[in-house]
């Protein structure tokens, strides 16, 4: 919108040439996305308490987890006012790869914040049903990544990158279509799974936002792309805009989720955060480096499905409670110190993903 804006000034002034810079551009996205949330969040808890919109804690979690019963939850749908507004103020509108990550975000959102609902309405700590949320996943992923592929004009947009090899490139071709819907359905629910700690899952998100908006802005810029032997991918570079909004929303709602949380980003947030970074890898071809940086949350998810196949084949758990912060949790970990921790791991492995870029 701004974009537009200043295209009509610079004609009275070339000194609004200067808004036309991505990097700009995408540090205003951010700041105005931070500024938002600091505006808004304390508004948003007052009301939600006011409503009493209380998180419903799991009567077979961690003992220390019941004095969190009543804090308001459903914050996420902050960050995505945040993200949103951010990313359509400061965005070139022309841009399909905007629209679609803008697509798989609040979609996604819409189906945690109906999940959400439930729990909140009905005091359903188990919300939605498994089957309903995962075709509704599917449903938007399907749509966003068909979307993608059918509008793919250069041979880049569609090859499969292996970090750390300079030649190793396969071409999908229709093959795009499932493993683009599995990063993305997959990201969702692992950030999601992750949700389960103050400030557990927002940090690690905002690292990897971060960092995937690197290989958006290198990739969008031909002479760059060429050099790093990355996907040169022209429209890419607007996707800096979208990452410095989720950079923006992500941190200004941590100081309200900061433990101990005064709000809790809920379904809402999760699913449509992962599902963002997992679309915002597939449009940059960087899935593998997601796997990488996100590290934290594969962790996460692999610790649920050794848990659950361990004890319906055998009987047994491998873990004393899962998804594996909990486990943690148990063994006497403070709160804090297993989210610190997993915060230091996720920057580590951010450094290990964006290493990816010359080590080749």
């Amino acid at each position: 919108m701004m974009l537009y804006l200043t295209e009509a000034l610079r004609a009275l002034d070339p000194a609004f040439s200067v808004f036309q810079y991505l990097t700009l551009r995408g540090i205003l996205s951010a700041l105005t996305a931070l500024v938002l949330s600091f505006l808004i969040g304390p508004m948003m808890i007052r009301k939600l308490t006011q409503y009493k919109v209380g998180q419903a804690i799991r009567d077979d979690g961690p003992e220390s987890h019941l004095q969190k019963a009543g804090t308001p939850t459903m914050g996420g749908a902050l960050i995505l006012v945040a993200i949103t507004f951010s990313t359509l103020l400061w965005g070139d509108l022309s841009n399909h790869y905007l629209w679609a990550v803008l697509l798989v975000t609040l979609g996604f959102g819409v189906i945690g914040w109906i999940d959400d609902y439930k729990k909140v309405v009905y005091q359903d700590p188990k919300g939605l049903s498994a089957r309903s949320k995962f075709l509704g996943q599917s449903l938007v992923a399907a749509v966003a990544v068909g979307w993608v592929y059918s509008t793919a004009m250069l041979p880049a947009e569609t090859e499969l990158i292996v970090p750390f090899f300079k030649d190793v490139v396969f071409d999908l071709g229709l093959l795009y279509l499932p493993l683009a819907w599995v990063v993305v359905v997959g990201s969702s629910n692992a950030v999601n799974l992750t949700d389960g700690l103050d400030g557990l899952a927002i940090m690690p998100t905002v690292l990897v936002g971060g960092a995937l908006g690197v290989f958006a802005y290198l990739s969008g810029h031909v002479e760059f792309a060429h050099y790093l032997a990355i996907p040169a991918l022209p429209e890419a570079g607007e996707l800096v805009i979208f990452c410095g909004a989720l950079v923006g929303a992500g941190l200004g709602f941590l100081w309200f989720n900061a433990y101990p949380a005064m709000v809790f980003m809920g379904d809402v947030g999760a699913l449509a955060l992962g599902a963002a970074l997992g679309m915002v890898a597939v449009l940059v071809r960087q899935e593998l480096v997601l796997m990488i940086m996100g590290g934290i949350f594969v962790l996460e998810t692999v610790s649920v499905m050794i848990q659950v196949a361990s004890f319906k084949l055998t009987g047994k758990r491998v873990f004393r409670m899962a998804p594996i912060h909990h486990h943690f949790e148990l063994k006497g970990w403070p709160e804090p110190r297993v989210i610190v921790r997993f915060w230091i791991i996720t920057f580590i492995l951010v450094l290990v993903g964006l290493a990816s870029l010359k080590i080749r």
